[in-house]
């Protein structure tokens, strides 16, 4: 479950928005970035693997997305 935080109005920058959710400590932004890749990149491994080539059309993500 998602906590609500306190983030100014004024991070609309994505990174800024990132630093403020985790207190502007750069290194547990960093791991959480790295921890959620990790989840998406499961994610992508189960999908592609239920998914049939029909179903996409034969595309598959290239290694830019790994």
């Amino acid at each position: 479950m998602l906590v609500e935080r306190n983030i100014p109005a004024a991070a609309s920058n994505p990174v800024d928005a990132a630093m403020a959710w985790h207190g502007n400590d750069p290194r547990a932004t960093i791991e959480a970035l790295l921890a959620d890749r990790v989840r998406l990149q499961e994610q992508l491994a189960m999908a592609r693997a239920c998914i049939s080539k029909g179903f996409t059309r034969g595309w598959f993500p290239g290694r830019e997305f790994e």
